[in-house]
């Protein structure tokens, strides 16, 4: 089991680099930035934490191929790989169905697994060849070329995904590994990686190959009660970003949140955050002592296949950034990525 730091950046820039090169001192594998208006850029940041570290991977997680288009990504990423002497990857998916929406994009119209696996041909393209000529149903180009080469031989490209099935169908077809957003329940793991398997097998691939990354809302802290309190103010946020079939594969009823869903509506976070419990919480994130995580992980977690957790701690700093309130007894994340590495990471080495 891989262990990753998972930024929501909106920590001050440079302690959100200190905080990644500690990941680095620490042994933890990547860090992995959410690439979002919402928050600070992630690219600028790994740049920089590219020349601080030695070994940990860097990218974005999850980039856009609507917003961001794939031979601009293609030569971000090649530039990141020489900035990092080989240590980047890319994590893209569609993105932010809500965040689209504020943009204007339509896309309802469909097609958004055809465009994923055309971004990604894009992307292997300019990677590997460092120039293209395609035409698409998405994508066009004719005579584009690149100085931006990257160091590793094959820079890994990783789909990003939620609902499923033909998003993580495709990530075993044509990927380097998937990274799924806010699953928790075994069920909702299981479901996954039999997908990802699936597609594999059609595509003649060895899905063991695949890196399979969970990527989840955490908060650890010896006050497990504390922990808890601090990832039920950021899951309230993440509930309406969460496909009803996901929700229903954590034992959870859609229609029980519905009120959280009409308080966001008007913008009465307060109300929200209120009817976000703690029993929803712990189906919802991965929160508490570091025993009750390594318990966690061992029954809900490996068992499903995922070899990689990629922890988001949810430290006092994002509570008041995010809400307002205040919380107690809970590291920084600096001290949550601690903990995690002393007393978890050896559970599973």
């Amino acid at each position: 089991m891989r262990f990753s730091y998972a930024s929501l950046p909106d920590h001050p820039a440079r302690e959100i680099v200190d905080t990644i090169v500690l990941a680095d001192e620490l042994g933890f594998h990547g860090a992995y930035m959410a690439d979002e208006t919402y928050h600070k850029d992630g690219w600028l940041i790994a740049s920089v934490a590219a020349t601080r570290t030695s070994r940990i991977r860097l990218s974005p997680c999850v980039t856009h191929v609507i917003l961001k288009e794939p031979t601009i990504l293609a030569h971000t990423v090649a530039t990141l790989d020489e900035l990092s002497e080989g240590r980047a990857e890319c994590v893209f998916s569609v993105g932010n169905i809500a965040m689209l929406e504020q943009y204007h994009v339509d896309w309802k119209t469909g097609g958004q697994i055809r465009r994923i696996r055309e971004a990604h041909q894009v992307m292997r393209t300019m990677l590997d060849e460092g120039k293209i000529d395609f035409e698409g149903e998405f994508y066009r180009y004719t005579g584009l070329f690149t100085s931006a080469r990257p160091v590793q031989e094959r820079v890994p490209l990783k789909i990003g995904a939620m609902r499923g099935p033909r998003s993580f169908e495709l990530a075993g077809e044509i990927s380097d590994g998937m990274h799924q957003a806010l699953a928790y329940s075994r069920e909702a793991m299981q479901f996954a990686t039999d997908h990802v398997r699936l597609g594999a097998e059609r595509a003649g691939r060895d899905a063991a190959a695949l890196d399979l990354g969970a990527w989840m809302v955490t908060s650890i802290a010896e006050d497990a009660a504390a922990a808890k309190e601090a990832a039920r103010v950021v899951v309230a946020f993440y509930i309406p970003a969460m496909p009803r079939e996901q929700i229903e594969r954590h034992g959870i009823d859609p229609e029980s949140l519905q009120p959280i869903m009409d308080a966001f509506s008007v913008g009465d976070v307060e109300r929200a955050i209120e009817l976000t419990t703690i029993e929803l919480t712990e189906k919802l994130s991965l929160s508490g002592s570091p025993d009750e995580w390594v318990e966690r992980i061992g029954s809900d977690v490996v068992p499903t296949g995922f070899d990689h957790l990629i922890c988001a701690p949810i430290d006092p700093y994002l509570v008041e950034a995010w809400s307002g309130l205040k919380v107690a007894n809970v590291p920084d994340q600096q001290g949550q990525l601690r903990l995690i590495h002393e007393r978890v990471m050896p559970a599973f080495t």
